[in-house]
């Protein structure tokens, strides 16, 4: 096994993407929690919802952007790809910026179990950015094709895990 494999993934399945599932969904989380909580539809819980998912989702962002980090770095740099990558990343690390920013200066929101003015505009400018970013990183997959095989008549047992050939069936081929 390829080292590379634990940092970026089997061929066919990236490591980025299912990351990157796992974090939007915390920060969305996040923000509907704060959402809620501004709009007096919920007491002291979605304050702490909001702020303990901010925690989580900047822990989660950690893995998410090394392995994001480690495709980019593999990218032929100037070609639209990469500049779709790189627009993909600056977005991201943005929203990230929006969303530890709004975790530190929300520590007293959440201990006081509401959130107000500046703590809930940086969490909901920090989704906005994350949608953004999401969707540039659709276009690298959708419009760009990057990490995908398009093996379309591939056998179920190869499609779950399509690891390279062993020798014996590369000869066979």
């Amino acid at each position: 096994m390829k080292l590379s494999y634990l940092v970026r993934g089997l061929p066919g399945h990236p490591l980025h993407p299912p990351l990157t599932d796992a974090t939007i969904g915390i920060y969305t989380f996040a923000t509907i929690a704060a959402v809620f909580d501004a709009l007096g539809w919920s007491d002291t819980t979605a304050a702490h919802g909001w702020w303990l998912a901010l925690l989580a989702g900047l822990a989660f962002t950690v893995p998410t952007a090394l392995s994001g980090l480690a495709d980019w770095l593999t990218i032929t740099r100037g070609t639209e790809l990469w500049k779709t990558a790189t627009s993909h990343l600056a977005a991201m690390v943005t929203a990230t910026v929006f969303f530890g920013i709004a975790a530190l200066i929300g520590h007293d929101d959440w201990k006081a179990g509401n959130v107000h003015g500046a703590p809930l505009v940086l969490t909901i400018v920090g989704f906005l950015t994350l949608v953004l970013g999401g969707w540039l990183g659709g276009a690298i997959v959708f419009t760009h094709g990057m990490r995908v095989l398009k093996l379309v008549d591939e056998p179920v047992e190869r499609a779950i895990s399509p690891l390279p050939k062993p020798e014996k069936e590369q000869a066979e081929a």
